[in-house]
């Protein structure tokens, strides 16, 4: 065997087993902490909707969509899919932009920059997830740079899970999203997630998302861009691995009710939702 050779797959061996070891010493919900501080995880649902729709509906249906939701506004799922389509796109080719480990002297001598490149790869997960949450229906995360309560963290570990293929991470989708469908419809308070209700998808998920991200990302994925790329691992082990996360979660949620704009319609002519009364915007002010 050429002694170059031999010192590239024993680089990438180092390159795993350094990876894999920093990755193992944090938990998932401590990224997620870490992650929410950097400014590009912080998504303004009110200003990302109505630049995202504006382009498509006149002004009183964009408001609508921001107070209640898109669907309910009456947007069809298909300009959905088409706008949530375009967002994974663009946002894989942000991530892509990334890289975990070149330009670091010594190509992986990388111990010390993984939890902030981690941390990094991860705002950007939950960057896309929110845009495609809030075209989906769902409410604002209220994400700030000091503190995440427990409700979010638990539903951005239950999407997390989701994007990672985590088994039950989409039941747990839908528990959040009928609860979110009953707020939109009635304008009443919604009830929080007890940990009784997701606590054990949660700590499934955790578990699950902490091993899957140190070997897809951090270890399979280096070991099949490295050679190709000669030892600089850019943009291509962000693409590979995130695009498809986002196409999950994009799918999980396309069957929503919160989604649905026949859902709304429906209640509405059922007489379960009267726009323009203001009856239920009078309930939430008693």
């Amino acid at each position: 065997m050429p002694k170059d050779k031999h010192k590239t797959e024993n680089l990438l061996i180092k390159a795993k087993n350094t990876v894999s070891n920093a990755v193992n010493n944090f938990c998932i919900e401590d990224i997620v902490q870490q992650a929410i501080k950097l400014p590009v995880a912080q998504i303004n649902r009110e200003k990302f909707l109505h630049k995202e729709l504006i382009r498509y509906y006149p002004e009183d249906v964009v408001d609508l969509a921001i107070k209640k939701n898109p669907a309910y506004a009456g947007i069809e799922k298909e300009r959905i899919s088409e706008i949530s389509k375009q967002v994974i796109n663009y946002e894989t080719n942000k991530v892509s932009a990334i890289s975990f480990v070149a330009g670091i002297p010594g190509g992986f001598a990388m111990v010390a920059t993984v939890p902030a490149d981690v941390a990094q790869y991860f705002a950007y997960m939950i960057r896309v997830m929110q845009k495609l949450a809030y075209l989906y229906g769902f409410e604002d995360f209220e994400l700030n740079e000091d503190t995440i309560n427990d409700d979010t963290m638990n539903q951005i570990m239950i999407f997390l899970g989701v994007m990672f293929g985590v088994q039950g991470a989409n039941a747990g989708v839908k528990k959040i999203a009928d609860a979110a469908a009953k707020k939109v419809a009635k304008s009443l308070a919604q009830k929080t997630l007890t940990k009784g209700t997701v606590y054990p998808i949660i700590k499934k998920i955790a578990q699950a998302v902490g091993i899957k991200m140190t070997k897809q990302i951090f270890a399979e994925s280096v070991s099949k861009v490295v050679p190709v790329i000669g030892g600089a691992v850019t943009g291509g082990l962000s693409y590979i691995t995130f695009k498809p996360c986002a196409k999950k979660l994009k799918n999980s949620f396309k069957d929503l009710y919160l989604c649905d704009p026949l859902y709304f319609k429906e209640l509405r002519n059922q007489s379960i939702i009267d726009i323009g009364t203001g009856i239920f915007d009078e309930a939430e002010n008693k």
